[in-house]
């Protein structure tokens, strides 16, 4: 009896798993909840401080409007040694 259930649980275990892993497969890529699929909800987008022209992501970054649109720093010290570079220059 042992050798006909045994081969049955260990079979049906086996589907198991290899269903929960193609699911948790397929989720990535339709971008489910708990997938990698969705490109804004898992990464930051790089972006560059003109000032010392390192990449950072934007959400950590610091944002400043300028008339030429949003400008994205690594600190406050980059963003106010920007601001006081373009100030000197309009004036």
């Amino acid at each position: 009896m042992l050798r006909v259930v045994a081969p049955l649980i260990l079979g049906g275990l086996l589907f198991l798993v290899l269903r929960a892993v193609v699911a948790a497969f397929v989720a990535g890529f339709r971008g489910a909840p708990g997938g990698g699929g969705g490109r804004a909800t898992t990464r930051d987008e790089l972006v560059r401080d003109p000032v010392c022209e390192t990449y950072i992501p934007r959400g950590k970054a610091v944002a400043r409007q300028t008339p030429a649109g949003p400008r994205y720093f690594c600190s406050g010290a980059c963003a106010d040694r920007f601001l006081a570079r373009a100030a000197g220059d309009r004036g």
